[in-house]
């Protein structure tokens, strides 16, 4: 392991595998600002991982290490020998994943979260239950936008009510994000794949990347947007029994980006070709060589809708993030978590997917700092607002 240990008293090391990641970055950058945490960046690469630990450091004026360890590889005596209180993964995308790396936690007696919205893999963690149970730790998937954030935002969005009807969530990043090559490869992948979701009580057929609608977000205005699959299709109906219909769309930002993709999304859905994922690396160079296009603004909105003893009630959350600070968004599900693990004060041990295990006024804590808005409309309503959080 590179790099000394953090000076100081406290036992509790978090290790971060992606940690160098477009969000694994920003999970180990919020937590290294704890002076009670002894941070670890983790990934395949020495280098990478050494060059973000310094860059840490530097940042943060505490000593960050690094170390090798492969999502994909990594042995129960590879994490005793870190000896972690807590590791995140983030090392996506989980579409290509197994749970080598949270079972290898359960063995070394470590609590285990990742940032995962690929929903056979979220969905699924509950086979590692007894183990985890067994084993005294925390085994939590899905701790992300979705469904970690989307949950918190849907409990509160839906108190006071008798019954709740129908979630729409939706997300639409900056064109400054840089996904990289293999979440762009995972996105595009799903373009034209169909997937299950729910409407009026039952199931029906989506296809990534069409159901082409629009939605104007509060400050940032109008954008295409389309169905996507994740695991809140499937988890709030498991969660929320009576749930009339969930939906989940998103959207690219640049309207050509998001028309363009729209329209390849066809011959995948009519099997005349197998999958667009070849085609990552070209458009992924494409959208970096026109990175001045667009904004590094992004937002994310939930709406329900839901009966009290008296009417039919809509509301609607918005989130808006400026300032190239959306990438952030992400990353605080496993923050907020890792910091209750370590303070043994987070869920009773198991494995379960981030339904509702932390609040939207955790989360809001988290980011107060940050050019991010998260606003309730009680009216359900998309009005422009200022800076002010609800």
């Amino acid at each position: 392991m590179s790099g000394a240990g953090r000076s100081g008293t406290s036992n509790h090391r978090i290790v971060i595998v992606g940690g160098y990641g477009a969000f694994g970055a920003k999970v180990a950058e919020r937590l290294a600002r704890d002076p009670a945490l002894n941070i670890i960046i983790a990934g395949r690469s020495s280098a990478k991982a050494q060059a973000c630990a310094d860059k840490l450091t530097r940042a943060a004026g505490q000593c960050i290490s690094s170390t090798v360890l492969d999502a994909q590889t990594a042995t129960a005596d590879d994490i005793r020998a870190l000896a972690p209180t807590v590791l995140i993964n983030a090392s996506g995308p989980f579409q290509q994943q197994d749970y080598s790396l949270a079972r290898a936690c359960i063995a070394a007696h470590c609590h285990y979260i990742d940032l995962a919205d690929a929903r056979e893999f979220v969905c699924g963690i509950t086979q590692l239950d007894e183990a985890a149970r067994a084993a005294g730790v925390c085994v939590i998937s899905g701790a992300s936008s979705v469904p970690g954030l989307s949950s918190a935002v849907v409990l509160q969005l839906s108190e006071g009510l008798r019954h709740l009807d129908e979630v729409h969530i939706g997300i639409s990043p900056g064109n400054a994000f840089d996904p990289g090559l293999a979440t762009t490869r995972s996105i595009i992948g799903a373009a034209g794949k169909p997937f299950e979701a729910r409407r009026d009580h039952a199931a029906v057929k989506r296809y990534g990347w069409q159901g082409l609608s629009r939605y104007t977000f509060p400050l940032i205005g109008r954008r295409w947007m389309c169905d996507v699959d994740v695991p809140d299709l499937e988890l709030f109906p498991r969660h929320l029994p009576g749930i009339a219909s969930v939906r989940f769309t998103a959207g690219l930002e640049v309207s050509a980006y998001h028309l363009g993709f729209w329209a390849l999304s066809w011959p995948a859905r009519f099997g005349i070709v197998r999958s667009l994922a070849p085609l990552a690396k070209p458009l992924l160079w494409l959208k970096r060589r026109l990175h001045w296009l667009g904004s590094d603004a992004g937002g994310m909105f939930v709406r329900i809708e839901g009966r009290d003893p008296r009417s039919r009630i809509t509301r609607a959350w918005h989130l808006i993030a400026r300032n190239n600070d959306g990438p952030y968004v992400p990353a605080i599900a496993s923050v907020v978590l890792a910091r209750r693990l370590v303070a043994e004060t987070g869920p009773a041990p198991g494995a379960m997917d981030c339904f509702g295990l932390f609040t939207l006024a955790e989360f809001e804590a988290e980011v107060a700092d940050l050019d991010i808005i998260s606003k309730i409309d009680l009216r359900g309503r998309c009005s422009p607002y200022g800076p002010a959080r609800s």
